[in-house]
């Protein structure tokens, strides 16, 4: 008996049946299972795709703001940044640096407070490693000139304040001075002179920068804090922030945005796995599909298999005959899946509209997520890890059925027949 006969027989057994009557219910059933794994397999890279879009949007909006990576003296003020920057610049992979002083302070204006994270830098410099001149929508970022002590926040914070571009607000250091009525808090004014909106409500509710020069004589620093470094590649910051180690000294910390995101950064990859693991549910659900489809089949065929053993099949040949019929509907439904969900996510930008507009709906509020745009970020690991986890689901769901149907006895499947 030719060994491709378990092919021919479980493709047959995938399309047809012996009894009309029947033929088309199991059918129906075997069609089921494999539009259930298709749309399994879909929605799981539709998802994925997707929470990959909102986290690289969040990611850029972070990184407009925040520096790939930061260099700086574990002890006290970086002394010579000029130099530090010409030896971060040796590495091919780093596009730009710039020094920076950063400081926590309470700003005032009339009875409203709000805390700030102020960070004194350079115009020109800070151009080469962030966002911030590009985001400063009234004012600018030149205006913080040395000695003037200007300011420009984020646009939450100057609306807590109540504040706009001419107006004046005061600040006060944690770092108090010792005076004959006690310890004091630092306090200095300044006027505003940008208001920036990075599109991060964190950031724009929290952060406020100085010049450089000014920042270093509240802080009473004889230099920069450290360096913002902006790399070619963000997602390789890791790997440069470790080649960045060995070319400076001990003395000196390097880390990388997601060391100093941590908790954020952790927080999304747990909730993508969870999110993986509950969308697999739906794939082992079609996978159980799968199984009740090939007991039925076997149930139904055990007078064929009776006449195939009789003619000389081994319960291996049987076996795998349904093995090749589970796998058929498993493979198909995964290459249907991975087939529609790559189309619908790389076109999402035009599918969501289409949607919006003819129900008369919007699916994300500007005024809550500052986007109206669902974003998509497709990532082929992804898919080959979903594709596989499913045909190996599929696999496993044959094994049963299979096995049951290689231990059917001949005489008893005849008797009667």
């Amino acid at each position: 008996m030719s060994k491709s006969f378990e092919w021919m027989i479980g493709l047959r057994y995938t399309r047809s049946g012996r009894r009309a009557h029947r033929n088309s219910f199991i059918s129906f059933i075997s069609g089921i299972s494999l539009a259930g794994i298709a749309l399994g397999v879909g929605a799981v890279i539709v998802v994925l795709s997707i929470m990959n879009g909102f986290q690289q949007d969040v990611i850029g909006r972070m990184l407009s703001v925040l520096a790939h990576i930061e260099v700086f003296e574990r002890d006290g003020a970086l002394p010579d940044w000029r130099a530090a920057a010409a030896t971060a610049m040796k590495n091919p992979e780093v596009r730009g640096a710039a020094p920076y002083v950063q400081t926590q302070a309470m700003l005032m204006n009339g009875r409203e407070v709000r805390p700030a994270v102020v960070r004194g830098i350079l115009p020109a410099e800070e151009r080469m490693v962030s966002e911030v001149a590009k985001q400063v929508h009234r004012g600018s970022l030149d205006a913080l000139a040395p000695g003037e002590f200007n300011i420009v926040l984020g646009a939450g914070l100057a609306q807590g304040l109540g504040v706009d571009v001419g107006d004046r607000v005061t600040m006060a250091l944690a770092q108090g001075q010792v005076t004959p009525a006690g310890v004091l808090p630092r306090v200095r004014g300044f006027r505003v002179v940008g208001i920036v909106e990075s599109g991060h409500p964190q950031f724009d509710a929290s952060f406020a920068f100085v010049r450089l020069e000014d920042a270093q004589r509240l802080e009473r620093l004889d230099g920069p804090s450290g360096l913002r470094l902006r790399i070619a590649d963000m997602h390789r910051a890791p790997e440069v922030a470790a080649q960045l180690r060995k070319q400076f000294p001990a003395s000196v910390e390097v880390r990388d945005w997601p060391r100093l995101n941590a908790n954020w950064f952790a927080a999304t990859q747990i909730e993508k796995k969870m999110m993986f693991i509950v969308l697999a549910l739906i794939v082992t659900v079609a996978a159980f599909n799968l199984v009740s489809s090939l007991v039925m089949t076997v149930t139904d065929k055990q007078a064929d298999i009776a006449i195939l053993r009789t003619l000389g099949a081994s319960p291996a040949s049987i076996m795998k005959i349904f093995v090749v019929q589970g796998a058929l509907v498993g493979v198909s439904g995964t290459a249907i899946g991975i087939l529609g969900g790559v189309l619908v996510a790389q076109h999402i930008d035009v599918i969501v509209p289409f949607i919006e507009q003819t129900l008369g709906v919007q699916f994300l509020a500007k005024d809550i997520y500052l986007t109206t745009v669902i974003p998509s970020d497709l990532r082929w690991s992804d898919v080959g890890t979903i594709g596989a986890v499913t045909v190996a689901l599929a696999f496993g769901a044959t094994l049963y059925p299979s096995w049951s149907a290689s231990r059917v006895k001949p005489a008893e499947a005849l008797r009667y027949e």
